[in-house]
């Protein structure tokens, strides 16, 4: 026992560890091998577990050599096995390939494991696993897309994946000098691929419920981003103005979404001071103001032929991204001009960006006792206020002026109501 437990000592890991990774490595091979075998292809569940364990030992003894060999012997067979199968059946072809990537995918997974980043090693195996499941589904899907939508989905991957990551993560400044204000170039391309991100879920949702899924579009896009909403419903609006009164109650829904997200940030963060009773209210109203308009400006037992052309227009996605920098530079401009006069300059100004943001600052600075529960109100109710007025204010971009005249109307007046009740509670 002594010397077992010595030896465990002088072992560069425990040995426990080690044999843990192995037999992770062997498991996700025959998880990933599983839909092989049911589908009755030349590699199944024992091929697929023991490459995996293959790549594990040629890792795990740190031999560069003997893992390019056995990446090399695994890259052979699986040509083999396609040729096999398009010598056999021309029409196997593609499976044939789709089981040697698949056998090279395993053996990526075993090394992955075998070197410690288990979480990657599942999440590629997961993954993977749900390619080969869904193979029906995705060929149904990828054969049903229209060359607009095809467009849309390559344009949003390349706003998503290739431009933001290259946008720098620090605060820029504007270049001349002319205006003294850092922009965060990031935070604006994702207003960007918000738009376009919610432009593509109502395409979808709009062509399976028509104006109800306008609504849906409306509020569940609200909780993500209520502002992004926006720039949807000026893309629906452009393509279909008979819409008007449905994509009205979308922003109106969006806006009630952004309400409920503060509210339940304001609940959650002071109970155990004691519930912001003075918020709840004005944020209520707006919620259930916001619903009864929506509810209201739009006929939702009416079956509408809400066809769209396509997903998203990226041109209008950024120009929707290029106003919502200017309403970003000049508030930085209006806060370096004037300073931080107090707590209410700062939440109208946050909440151009993100009302969220100001309405945990506020409700964490009530929590710690610096500020009171009115003031606390006030600051919420300014930063949610400053997010609805932005929004209205962006309609105005587009070329529907009813649209604009619409959601300005519809906007004040639920704000009209919050404002009058936070009065009566300061009163």
């Amino acid at each position: 026992m002594g010397a077992m437990s010595t030896l465990l000592q002088l072992s560069p890991e425990p040995i426990q560890a080690t044999v843990f990774r192995i037999l992770l490595a062997g498991a996700l091979g025959m998880f990933l091998g599983l839909e092989r075998e049911w589908s009755q292809k030349s590699a199944g569940v024992r091929t697929f577990a023991l490459i995996s364990l293959l790549a594990a030992v040629f890792t795990l003894v740190e031999n560069q050599a003997l893992l390019v060999v056995g990446g090399v012997l695994v890259i052979v067979q699986g040509i083999l096995l396609a040729v096999q199968g398009l010598l056999d059946d021309g029409e196997e072809e593609g499976l044939s390939l789709t089981t040697s990537v698949s056998m090279l995918v395993a053996y990526g997974i075993g090394a992955l494991v075998a070197q410690g980043f288990i979480l990657e090693g599942v999440s590629v195996a997961v993954f993977s696993s749900l390619l080969l499941v869904l193979k029906r589904e995705l060929h149904s899907l990828a054969w049903g897309l229209s060359r607009e939508e095809l467009r849309s989905a390559t344009e949003f991957a390349i706003i998503a994946f290739v431009i933001y990551p290259l946008l720098p993560s620090e605060p820029v400044e504007i270049p001349g000098g002319l205006v003294d204000v850092a922009v965060e170039l990031r935070v604006i391309w994702l207003m960007v691929v918000f738009v376009a991100g919610i432009g593509i879920v109502n395409y979808g949702i709009v062509q399976t419920y028509g104006g109800r899924g306008i609504a849906v579009t409306g509020f569940f896009g609200g909780l993500a981003s209520s502002t992004a909403v926006v720039g949807t419903m000026l893309d629906h609006v452009r393509q279909r103005p008979d819409a008007t009164s449905y994509a009205v109650a979308a922003i109106l829904l969006a806006d009630a979404a952004m309400a409920l997200r503060n509210l339940l940030i304001t609940v959650f963060f002071t109970i155990q001071r004691g519930v912001l009773v003075e918020a709840i209210i004005p944020l209520g109203a707006v919620i259930v103001g916001s619903v009864v308009v929506a509810a209201y400006t739009a006929d939702w037992s009416e079956t509408v032929d809400m066809g769209l052309e396509s997903p998203f227009s990226l041109r209008n996605a950024l120009a929707f991204g290029g106003v919502f920098l200017l309403v970003v530079v000049a508030g930085g401009f209006a806060e370096t001009q004037f300073g931080t006069a107090g707590l209410y300059i700062t939440s109208a100004l946050s909440g151009l960006v993100s009302s969220a943001g100001a309405t945990t600052s506020a409700v964490l600075l009530y929590r710690g006792g610096a500020i009171d529960g009115p003031t606390a109100m006030v600051a919420i109710l300014t930063a949610t206020a400053a997010s609805i007025m932005v929004k209205a204010a962006l309609t105005a971009s587009g070329p529907n002026r009813a649209f604009a005249t619409r959601v300005a109307f519809w906007s004040s007046v639920v704000l009209g109501v919050a404002t009058v009740l936070a009065l009566g509670l300061l009163i």
